[in-house]
């Protein structure tokens, strides 16, 4: 990032020095163009980064208290469309627990839902004792969250069915990969309905939805499954990641915005945005979790982002429901399958459920962003590389080592125009001294010494823009993928995803202190100094054609990125030190090769004659 930043700077100068040479200009506006771009660079950070989480735990919702039997578990739902039942039943919900290689939780009986998922492969902190990652959470959890299975009323219907409160039967005390639990409830009225629920041995349930009919004429129902959340995330997405709502509706990825489900609650239903769809799925994701419906491919389904109640604790839905009745004759049972996914957006493991399951972009879960045609053959190579080093630091450094190979054409060109115009810059200075008082002069003479050595000011800076959306697609890959979350590097780096653990305004340690606590931007560590000292060892070789007042602009530039990249996760830090030292020895060996033609009195090539 610093490398471009520096580059779009110098491109910015020579670009007006270029067009300003029959015009004159004064050497404040270059210091003008330089201190923008850095206030840029400051101010857009914030902005276009994601911030840590808070790890404050957000207020429980007041919306849905099953034990408690209030509004939450009796009205909640009927704003959203489903029955509220007349009288709550009081005392906790009795359970059916399950597991997996993966997951461990339990289904309540009250209701059908799925509301306890812990994923057993992945804890909350790097502490092997933390707690497992939870998604789902009970409606008297910290963070309450579920998935429903059931049914609605049709147009014209007036039928009796299972809702919130709602006590079922299952068949079996367990659920795992092995042993599928079936759950029962008899409306008394001729309606037996049913849930079977069989568990995959990592993040998937299959749903099987039936209703046998036996009250002697045919009857009308809306199957659905609504993903809910009903506390406000601690994250709400950034330019970088998606979090929030999520949907593929025939073939086209839809991502919403908790904001925008905010804004969706005076609407009818409460919704936001709705479409209908033949197959895709829906939900809500997370940087690194997904939790979503995804209904029978061979169905039309009505796919809608609904919100109701205050900011705080409200309630965020995904409802994937039946576009269209499901008519039962009598004496008959009606069948709709469907899945539920919860769980970690394993990259392979969404890929191996496109193509097997065939679930329409299901990989898209995981955001790679507008330039996913590159950022995930990056993410691919840095994971085969991860399977023969078994390190993903190592990993990373090999991976940078290659794009430096095959960036290398591009970036010799740049590297050797910055080369040829530091042979220049004793001729420049001469010239600056001598039409100090001239402006317009001083920058036709300098513009006439380029056109004479055959040096292009702005011929550095296409390669660099081509590194740039490269820089950017790996940035990505270390930020949003899981593989990287908690994944050890070297020492003291046990965490590549979160920032270098030290800080040098405690001295590493050694005061009981933690400098973040004043502001963010006090989280300086080792990598990051390491990063500040290759950014100054590489602006020494470039500042050099500079006007004294940009070289003194620039001086403050290693130290501006030492700190913003110092809240960031290691691995972009290490990725950007090991660049930068790769970078300073290919531009040592250019600028040897320049001063040695130079010597010789030829001329090296930099792209334009």
């Amino acid at each position: 990032m610093a490398a471009y930043s520096r580059g779009a700077t110098r491109f910015c100068s020579r670009l007006v020095l270029t067009w300003k040479t029959g015009v004159g200009f004064m050497e404040i506006k270059r210091t003008l163009i330089a201190l923008a771009l850095a206030a840029a660079v400051l101010f857009g950070f914030d902005y276009f980064v994601p911030k840590p989480a808070d790890k404050t735990p957000p207020a429980a919702t007041k919306m849905v208290d099953a034990k408690s039997g209030d509004k939450a578990s009796a009205g909640a739902q009927s704003a959203m469309g489903v029955a509220a039942p007349a009288v709550a039943p009081s005392g906790p919900a009795r359970r059916v627990a399950f597991t997996s290689p993966a997951m461990t939780g339990s289904v309540s009986l009250r209701g059908a839902r799925i509301d306890d998922v812990s994923l057993t492969q992945y804890r909350e902190t790097l502490d092997k004792n933390s707690p497992h990652v939870r998604l789902l959470e009970s409606a008297d959890g910290k963070r309450p969250g579920f998935i429903e299975i059931g049914w609605r009323q049709a147009p014209g219907e007036a039928l009796k069915l299972p809702n919130a409160q709602t006590e079922w039967t299952g068949d079996s005390s367990r659920l795992d990969p092995d042993h599928p639990l079936t759950l029962h409830w008899d409306n008394g009225a001729g309606l037996v309905f049913s849930i079977k629920i069989s568990l995959s041995r990592k993040y998937l349930f299959s749903i099987a939805q039936s209703v046998e009919n036996n009250t002697g004429h045919a009857v009308s129902v809306v199957p659905f499954t609504r993903t809910e959340r009903d506390y406000k995330p601690d994250d709400e997405g950034s330019f970088i990641v998606h979090e929030g709502p999520i949907a593929v509706v025939n073939d086209r990825l839809n991502e919403g915005s908790y904001k925008d489900m905010r804004k969706g609650t005076a609407n009818p239903d409460h919704v936001s945005w709705a479409a209908d769809s033949h197959g895709g799925w829906a939900g809500i994701t997370d940087k690194y979790w997904l939790t979503a419906a995804i209904p029978d491919q061979k169905d039309d389904v009505a796919v809608r982002y609904q919100f109701q109640g205050e900011e705080e604790g409200g309630e965020y839905a995904v409802d994937v429901a039946a576009a269209h009745p499901v008519i039962i004759a009598a004496h008959q049972s009606g069948l709709r399958s469907s899945a539920v996914f919860v769980g970690a957006k394993e990259v392979t493991l969404l890929d191996d459920y496109t193509n097997q399951l065939h679930i329409p972009y299901f990989y898209k879960a995981v955001d790679f962003g507008w330039f996913a045609f590159l950022t995930r053959p990056m993410f691919h190579v840095l994971h085969w590389l991860f399977g023969l080093v078994g390190n993903f630091g190592i990993a990373l450094l090999i991976m940078t080592l290659i794009i430096k190979v095959i960036l290398y054409p591009l970036a010799t060109k740049s590297f050797a125009s910055m080369a040829r115009m530091r042979v220049l810059a004793p001729k420049i200075q001469a010239i600056r001294e001598s039409s100090k008082d001239d402006q317009m002069a001083m920058n036709q003479k300098i513009m006439t010494l380029y056109k004479e050595e055959g040096v292009n000011p702005a011929g550095g800076c296409l390669p660099l823009l081509v590194q740039a959306p490269v820089a950017f697609c790996l940035y990505k890959v270390l930020n949003i993928t899981i593989e990287m979350r908690h994944a050890p590097f070297f020492g003291w780096v046990r965490d590549l995803s979160a920032p270098d653990p030290t800080n040098i305004f405690n001295l590493f340690g050694l005061i009981p202190f933690n400098p973040t606590m004043i502001t963010p931007m006090l989280q300086v560590g080792i990598w990051p100094l390491l990063f500040g000292i290759t950014i100054w060892l590489m602006q020494k070789q470039s500042t050099v054609t500079m006007d004294p007042t940009q070289q003194r602009v620039m001086q403050f530039m290693p130290v501006l990125y030492t700190f913003l990249l110092g809240r960031l996760s290691a691995g972009i830090v290490i990725y950007y030190t090991w660049n930068n030292i790769l970078s300073y020895f290919q531009q040592r060996i250019i600028q040897a090769r320049v001063d040695a033609a130079a010597k010789r009195g030829k001329r090296v090539k930099t792209g334009k004659k």
